[in-house]
C-alpha cells in the first residue's frame, strides 16, 4: 500500500489523498512484484533491512520518452548527470540506452569511463575544476564547460591545439528562482556561470568568443525540481539569443551547439510522471521557436527525471513505539539514504508505501503513523503522521521515487553501512522477477577501513605543546 505525503502539525505538507492505494500503473504493479520477490529471495532481510531498487524496463522506457520528444531534432546528444545515480552498473544501462554522461567532478568522470561512455559523449561541468581535471578533460577529448571568465583564462594556459574536446562557457540568464531555492541555479547572485544582466557581462562573454576561436558552445541551467518549466524555458531563450547575438557581432557561426542543461520537475505526489518530456519540448518551442531548427546543435543534462521514479527504497521496520500519542515505526531507511527528505521535509516529500512480512501490500484500517530512520539524532524522520495500515516488526515501508539522489549517494552519519543496490526486472504481467546486484551492501570491514584502520597508532605518538616539541618527528 502506498500513500503519498501528508502533514504533520510541525511540517506542513501536502495534503493526503483519501486512498492510500495508488492508480494501479504498470510501474506500480511492476513494484509490488519486486517487493514481494526482494523479499521471498532474502534481499530485504533481517541481515539485509534495507535496499534500493532500480527498474531496468522503467529506465529504458523513461530514455526511450526522452528520446521520442526530441526525434524530430537533429544533432542532439542526451546526457545522464552522473550526480543523480553515481553507480557504475546504472550508467552502463544508459550509454546501452544511448546516453552520454554529464560529470561534475574527477570521480564522477572516472566513473563515467568506466562505464563505457565515449570520451566525445561526456560533459564535464564543475564551478571548481583544477588544472589536473582540465588537463585530463582535454587530454581524453571530453566536452569542457567554463564556469567563468577566469576558467576559460585557465583553459587558455591549458589547451592543446590537438585537443578534440568541445569547449563552451557557461552563463547565468539570470531568469529567476523556483520554489526550493537551493535547486535554483538562475538567480542574480547564483554561483554558477557567467551572471549576463550584471554591467559589462554581455558585452565581456562576446569579447571571450571573438578572443577564442575555438570557443564555440554556450551553456546554461536553469534549476531542476521546483523550477516551472516557463522558468527553464526562459532560460534556455536567453542562451539561444545570446548564441545569435555573438554569431551576428562576430560576423561568422563560432557558436555551433547550445548545451541546455536539464532539470525537468519531478511529480512526488503520486505516480504520474509530469511534466513529461514533450511538454518540456512544447515549452521550448513556445519560448525559442528556431532552437529545434538544427541551427545549433543541443546537448541535456537531465537526471532525476530519467531515474527517481524508476526506483525505490526497502526497509524493514525494526520497532514501532508510542511517544505523546503518535505512533511511530523504526526503519532502516533515514537520513542516510533519504537526506534531502529528513533535512527538507516540505521541499522533498515521499509516498510511502506498506508491505507485509511477506512482501505483499498491507491492508487493514489506516492509522497515523511517523516513518523514523536509524540515524541517531531526533530528526531522522522521513515521513510524519502517514496514515498507513497500522505497522509492525518484520513489515516492509517502501520509499518510492527515490531512483535519484538517494540510495545511490548515501551519507554516512552514525557510520551507517551503504545499502545494497539492486536492479531487477519483471518477466511480463504475471511473470518472475529477476534481481542483479548493483551495489553490494557495505561490510564492516569496509566501514573500517575507511575510517582509517590502517592508520589506528597514527595519532597515538603525537605531542602537542611548547617550543620543546617544535621541529620534533616520530
Amino acid at each position: 500500500m502506498t500513500q503519498t505525503p501528508s502533514a504533520h502539525p510541525a511540517h506542513p505538507g501536502p495534503t493526503p489523498p483519501s486512498s492510500s492505494r495508488p492508480s494501479r500503473s504498470s510501474r506500480s504493479s511492476r513494484f509490488d512484484a519486486a517487493v514481494r520477490a526482494a523479499v521471498g529471495q532474502g534481499l530485504l532481510s533481517e541481515t539485509g533491512p534495507v535496499a534500493g531498487f532500480i527498474d531496468t524496463d522503467g529506465v529504458r522506457a523513461s530514455v526511450a520518452a526522452l528520446h521520442g520528444a526530441f526525434a524530430r531534432t537533429p544533432g542532439v546528444l542526451h546526457t545522464f548527470a552522473a550526480k543523480a545515480c553515481s553507480l557504475i552498473p546504472v550508467l552502463r544501462l544508459l550509454a546501452d540506452c544511448g546516453m552520454g554522461c554529464e560529470v561534475a567532478s574527477p570521480g564522477e568522470l572516472r566513473l563515467a569511463v568506466e562505464a563505457g561512455f565515449a570520451p566525445a559523449s561526456i560533459v564535464l561541468d564543475s564551478p571548481a575544476k583544477t588544472r589536473e581535471e582540465i588537463r585530463l578533460a582535454l587530454a581524453l577529448g571530453v566536452a569542457v564547460n567554463a564556469d567563468s571568465i577566469d576558467e576559460l583564462r585557465r583553459i587558455d594556459s591549458l589547451r592543446n591545439r590537438g585537443t578534440s574536446s568541445v569547449l563552451g562557457l557557461r552563463v547565468n540568464p539570470q531568469v529567476g528562482g523556483g520554489s526550493i531555492g537551493p535547486m535554483s541555479t538562475a538567480t542574480d547572485t547564483a554561483k554558477f556561470g557567467v551572471a549576463l544582466r550584471d554591467a559589462g557581462a554581455r558585452e565581456a562573454v562576446v569579447r571571450a568568443f571573438r578572443d577564442r576561436p575555438w570557443l564555440t558552445r554556450l551553456h546554461t541551467h536553469v534549476g531542476s525540481q521546483g523550477c516551472p518549466l516557463e522558468l527553464i524555458a526562459a532560460g534556455v531563450a536567453r542562451t539561444y539569443e545570446l548564441a545569435d547575438e555573438i554569431n551576428a557581432t562576430l560576423g561568422t557561426r563560432q557558436v555551433t551547439s547550445l548545451d541546455i542543461g536539464g532539470g525537468l520537475p519531478v511529480n512526488f505526489a503520486d505516480d504520474t510522471v509530469r511534466p513529461t518530456y514533450a511538454d518540456y519540448v512544447a515549452a521550448l518551442t513556445e519560448a525559442a521557436p528556431g532552437l529545434f531548427s538544427g541551427r545549433y546543435g543541443l546537448v541535456t543534462e537531465f537526471g532525476r527525471s530519467l531515474l527517481a521514479k524508476n526506483g525505490f527504497i526497502g526497509a524493514r521496520v525494526e520497532y514501532t513505539k508510542d511517544a505523546g500519542g503518535r505512533r511511530i515505526a523504526l526503519t532502516h531507511a533515514g537520513a542516510q539514504t533519504a537526506t534531502r527528505t529528513v533535512f527538507m521535509p516540505d521541499d522533498w516529500p515521499l509516498r510511502i508505501g506498506a508491505f507485509g512480512p511477506d512482501g505483499a501490500p498491507k491492508d487493514g484500517p489506516p492509522l497515523a503513523q511517523d516513518i523514523a530512520g536509524p540515524c541517531c539524532f531526533a530528526g531522522d524522520v522521513v515521513a510524519y503522521g502517514r496514515e498507513l495500515p497500522e505497522l509492525a516488526e518484520g513489515d516492509v515501508v517502501v520509499l518510492y521515487d527515490t531512483g535519484a539522489y538517494y540510495f545511490s549517494t548515501p551519507w554516512a552519519y552514525n557510520s551507517l553501512p551503504r545499502a545494497a543496490v539492486y536492479g531487477f526486472r519483471r518477466g511480463g504481467p504475471d511473470g518472475p522477477v529477476a534481481f542483479a546486484t548493483v551495489r553490494d551492501a557495505q561490510s564492516m570491514d569496509a566501514i573500517a577501513t575507511e575510517s582509517g584502520l590502517a592508520h589506528a597508532d597514527a595519532l597515538v605518538g603525537v605531542r602537542g605543546g611548547g617550543p620543546a616539541d617544535q621541529g620534533r618527528s616520530s
